[in-house]
């Protein structure tokens, strides 16, 4: 166990920021499957900006690659385009 304060400390906000991170992480899991099932055009496009912009906060805070969010995107982009 760690016997320093500032050890303790970080122990307390690594514990903290992984909740979050994971909460993140898994929101956006869910959403992403929600995107892939949806067969709706309309419905799909509108959740294509929030799916887009969750991936690119996950990317940005390091959670996920920049290219894993990329080709997340453009797989993402390639199935809407493609419901009629």
């Amino acid at each position: 166990m760690a016997h320093h304060k500032s050890a303790q400390k970080r122990i307390r906000q690594t514990a903290k920021r992984r909740l979050i991170n994971r909460y993140y992480a898994k929101t956006t899991r869910n959403a992403i499957r929600a995107l892939r099932a949806e067969t709706n055009p309309g419905e799909a496009k509108k959740a294509l900006v929030e799916v887009v912009s969750s991936v690119d906060r996950l990317a940005k805070r390091g959670y996920i690659h920049k290219n894993k969010a990329a080709n997340l995107k453009s797989g993402l982009a390639a199935k809407i385009s493609k419901l009629k």
